[in-house]
C-alpha cells in the first residue's frame, strides 16, 4: 500500500499566479514558505487545479497570508531548451486561509 498525503501550514511567499494549460485546464501556482527545523523557511511550490478545488476558494488568498494546504507530493519531468528538468511540488486537494489568532487580554 502507498500513501501520499501532504499537510502544510505556511505563509504565501508571493502573489498567486493563474495559468491556463494547453489542455484548457486552469491552475493557480503559489509558493508557500514553511518553517523547517532550525528556524529556516523552506519554499515549496504548490499547484492548485481549479477543476479540483475551485477558483472561488483562491480569491481571498494573497502574498503574506497564512494558509493550510493539503494534497499530494508530485514529481514532474519535462524538457526545455536547457535540457531535461524535474520539479517536485504539492498538488493541492484543498486550501484554507488561516485567520490570525488574537492574544487574550
Amino acid at each position: 500500500m502507498t500513501v501520499n498525503v501532504v499537510v502544510l501550514a505556511g505563509t504565501v511567499a508571493a502573489d498567486p499566479v493563474e495559468r491556463r494549460m494547453p489542455s484548457g485546464d486552469e491552475v493557480t501556482e503559489l509558493r508557500l514558505s514553511v518553517p523547517e527545523a532550525g528556524k529556516r523557511l523552506l519554499p515549496l511550490p504548490v499547484s492548485v487545479w481549479h477543476k479540483d478545488v475551485g477558483k472561488r476558494v483562491l480569491k481571498p488568498i494573497a502574498k503574506g497570508d497564512d494558509v493550510l494546504v493539503y494534497g499530494q507530493l508530485v514529481r514532474r519531468f519535462y524538457r526545455s531548451g536547457a535540457g531535461a528538468r524535474s520539479l517536485t511540488e504539492v498538488v493541492d486537494a484543498g486550501i484554507k486561509k488561516l485567520e490570525p489568532v488574537e492574544a487574550p487580554d
